[in-house]
């Protein structure tokens, strides 16, 4: 049967048949936020140009209780939290305070009002955007039938945006953060002067996560830890005011700016990397092939589950189960009709959809995680947890990945006070990061906690290879919804597909049950709803 059409953005979905008598409470529950710096701390605060401090698998560790984690956390939490839909109450006349529940959906869609209302800053985003995608038709690709990936032309293109990149930003930073510069009072020569080349450094630091967020016009790839980068920018944005016109807090509806964020200036700058990916045919970034979630990307598939999930009142946490009232189920993700009718109005399955342009063959085959997920029965708020704890393993956890992140003064590679006491989790990336190089501590990592030596060999120490490792002992994924085992597993649920595609319901998908039971709540220190 065909899936019912989500509604266009912002549209009021699905009433309830039940009424109550019990109206929502009008104290609002405080959730953690990035914090926003005040015009004061903005004053005084010195600005540095990001720089690389993960070099080896202990630093990694150091990491996971820095300062730079639990913001990133924050902020993301904030951004997958204002997308879920939200439950309106209202009042019904002559009822004696009876309410009908109805659900407010916010889909991708043209609809401004979910841009953060109009918001400036979101508005000059979408401009940058929309000028660093035009640059393609400045580029164009090299013809070299003899190469299969990572088109030359892209150090061309890439080249091009650092050039402009300055200029960009400025038009976006300029005038929204007031305070720098004394909120108008006169200064003194110097103290202007000073001031001035503070404003340089501020530019400088947020330009090198902008850059960041593009792809490596050394490497001719992109990956999951260049959307991190543009992650972080947008961090950085928020951190300075810009989002808020120099407000101290968010204006208007709870949610409204970062929902802005999500819809109106992360889904299109998705869709430029897609477009970069196709035009240079950039090479997946660290690839496991078939056996990572996704080649390039994974917020699209955080947010647009939170997009799907049972809808909350402004006070309540994110839901751990249930979906969206009408919302498509999990397996409509392996039928081409619901994915091209759905990838409109949601970031899931708009993902999807940008698989399904590039490879061929069953689903199953070229995507068997993403296939695995579609078996689940609890609904879009088990996978979405599901997702924020394999994001916290596959990309905040991961050597390969977070080696490349920089870290300034606004994502800071400090130890946070309030991580000292607490325990990391250990997944299996982590315990298989590469070892440490010397038997000196590093001077960026704190001693204390240190990743155990007995768990990490020494440079040179022969050690064989961890079940489930492939050629050269690289340990395979293991998604957070995979069954209890001894040890990484790089086959499937239900073991390993056969060649020829299987008919529709014959392809096995392990015990009844278990991706469901498996999937449990993320236990990352910042996802705490």
């Amino acid at each position: 049967m065909e899936p019912p059409p989500l509604p266009r953005a912002g549209a009021p979905i699905a009433p309830t048949t039940s009424t109550s008598t019990t109206s929502s409470s009008n104290a609002t529950k405080s959730f953690p936020h990035l914090e926003i710096l005040s015009p004061a701390q903005l004053s005084r605060h010195q600005f540095l140009l990001p720089k690389k401090r993960i070099n080896e698998g202990s630093d990694v560790s150091f990491f996971l209780k820095a300062k730079a984690y639990s913001e990133i956390g924050k902020f993301l939490m904030q951004l997958n939290r204002s997308v879920c839909p939200r439950k309106v109450h209202i009042p019904l006349k002559g009822s004696g305070g009876s309410v009908a529940t109805r659900t407010k959906s916010f889909p991708l869609g043209d609809d401004r009002k979910l841009w953060g209302g109009g918001n400036r800053a979101i508005g000059k985003l979408r401009e940058v955007l929309k000028e660093v995608a035009d640059l393609v038709a400045e580029v164009p690709p090299e013809d070299n039938p003899n190469r299969r990936f990572g088109n030359a032309a892209f150090r061309v293109w890439y080249k091009k945006l650092e050039q402009r990149a300055g200029g960009l930003l400025n038009n976006v930073i300029g005038g929204e953060t007031g305070g720098r510069r004394g909120d108008g009072v006169k200064q003194e020569e110097g103290r202007e002067e000073a001031n001035e080349g503070e404003n340089d450094r501020m530019l400088e630091e947020v330009k090198a996560y902008f850059l960041g967020g593009w792809g490596s016009a050394q490497r001719l790839d992109f990956g999951t830890g260049h959307e991190l980068s543009f992650l972080a920018f947008l961090g950085c944005l928020w951190k300075l005011g810009v989002f808020h016109r120099g407000q101290e807090g968010p204006k208007g509806e709870e949610g409204e700016i970062e929902r802005g964020i999500v819809l109106g200036v992360i889904e299109p700058y998705l869709n430029v990397v897609r477009k970069l990916i196709l035009t240079y045919t950039l090479e997946p970034a660290g690839s496991h092939g078939v056996w990572g979630l996704d080649d390039h990307f994974f917020l699209p598939y955080i947010l647009g589950s939170a997009q799907l999930t049972r809808p909350i009142d402004e006070n309540e946490p994110m839901p751990l189960e249930g979906s969206m009232p009408g919302a498509p189920k999990p397996a409509d993700i392996i039928k081409h009709d619901a994915v091209e009718r759905y990838r409109e109005v949601n970031m899931y399955f708009s993902a999807v959809g940008f698989i399904n342009d590039v490879k061929k063959g069953p689903f199953w085959e070229h995507s068997p995680i993403l296939f695995d997920i579609s078996g689940i029965k609890d609904g879009w708020g088990k996978i979405n947890k599901g997702m924020i704890k394999m994001f916290d393993a596959e990309v905040l956890g991961k050597f390969p990945v977070v080696q490349h992140f920089p870290f300034g003064s606004l994502f800071e590679w400090e130890l946070d006070p309030a991580a000292e006491d607490k325990h990391v989790e250990r997944s299996v990336h982590l315990a298989n990061q590469p070892p440490t190089t010397t038997t000196t501590a590093s001077p960026t990592a704190a001693p204390s906690i240190g990743i155990p030596s007995t768990q990490v060999p020494s440079a040179g120490t022969a050690r064989p290879p961890p079940p489930g490792a492939g050629a050269g002992g690289v340990v395979g994924t293991r998604a957070p919804w995979a069954g209890a085992g001894t040890g990484p597993s790089l086959t499937p649920r239900g073991g390993p597909p056969d060649t020829g595609p299987p008919p529709p319901t014959a392809f096995p998908r392990g015990v009844p049950g278990r991706a469901n039971n498996q999937f449990s709540v993320t236990k990352a220190p910042w996802a705490k709803d």
